[in-house]
């Protein structure tokens, strides 16, 4: 099989130049991005199509030569991709299902544990040359996290390290997810309203698909504690962020922390850069550098098991 591979926007894992892509194939061609204009052109006589969340429509991957044969996404979630345009075409795709847990699951608890501090709003000050905090006794909230409640959506490897943790730190955890496990000490699995009408903190591990588009919306949002913080780092359309900028405006919510966001980077003009009660990150918790390194040798390992006709990881 021809196994020419083409990365066509390497830049969003290289960002550094500290990864090594010539481990995944015999040939590999990188770009740092390309347009959906580019595309086509760039995989002409090629084996393999890697991609890092970019958008492939059903009518490209419909106008993909017939060379191609795998598309790998360099990441967990793949709904960037249309897979019944890849089905239809006999492409077969996949994705890296555990490559990140550790990094995303640190920057969950990160989150908690700042949110809780109201550390966004402390390192705010000291932006602005006021000492307030050191001078005249605290100024922000400042709460311990053990025995409080976490919620936890989707238990699948990053939500189920989040689990982990938060145990470590004495949290008590509800779980909601579409095949409810057995509780445990400290764990229990409820319904999606149990879960936020009970939470101090909750927080989102599901993949992105029509039925969890916009799972977190107004409705939801108002059924949580005003005293509690909602954390996404899975994906930024599981939240209504119309609906949520106004929660955290009228305090219907007291905090959010958000390493994605619906529109990645937000519009110069969101409200999200500037609230008080808002922790942003760019999409970040994949992005540690042993986690990037550990997605190439996973990457190349589904390469080299498909080319011995032993695919893995395979979505669809």
């Amino acid at each position: 099989m021809n196994d020419k591979c083409v990365v066509l926007n390497a830049q969003k894992m290289n960002y550094d130049g500290k990864l090594d892509f010539s481990v995944l194939a015999s040939q590999v061609e990188t770009y740092d991005d390309t347009t959906p204009d580019q595309l086509l052109e760039r995989i002409q006589d090629t084996g393999i199509v890697v991609t890092k969340e970019m958008p492939v429509s059903g009518d490209l991957i419909h106008q993909f030569p017939k060379s191609v044969k795998l598309i790998c996404e360099a990441g967990t979630g793949y709904n960037n991709l249309d897979l019944g345009a890849a089905r239809e075409m006999g492409i077969t795709v996949c994705n890296i299902p555990a490559y990140s847990s550790e990094r995303v699951a640190h920057t969950t608890i990160m989150m908690i544990l700042n949110l809780s501090s109201t550390m966004q709003v402390q390192m705010k000050m000291l932006a602005q040359g006021n000492h307030d905090n050191f001078t005249k006794g605290l100024q922000v909230p400042h709460v311990e996290v053990n025995g409080k409640t976490l919620g936890v959506v989707g238990a699948g490897h990053i939500g189920k390290t989040v689990i982990k943790i938060a145990r470590a730190l004495d949290m008590d955890v509800l779980v909601y997810t579409r095949t409810p496990g057995k509780d445990e000490d400290g764990i229990r699995y409820v319904g999606f309203e149990d879960l936020l009408r009970n939470s101090d903190y909750i927080s989102l591990h599901c993949p992105l698909t029509p039925q969890t588009r916009h799972l977190v919306d107004k409705d939801a949002l108002a059924m949580m504690k005003p005293t509690a913080f909602l954390i996404n780092t899975s994906r930024g359309a599981i939240i209504d962020e119309a609906a949520l900028v106004d929660a955290l405006e009228n305090h219907t919510i007291s905090g959010a922390g958000l390493d994605v966001q619906e529109t990645e980077p937000p519009a110069e003009s969101s409200p999200l850069y500037t609230l008080d009660n808002v922790i942003l990150t760019p999409h970040m918790g994949w992005k540690g550098l042993e986690t990037r390194q550990r997605l190439v040798s996973i990457l190349a390992a589904n390469i080299h098991a498909f080319l011995e006709g032993k695919p893995q990881n395979v979505v669809s």
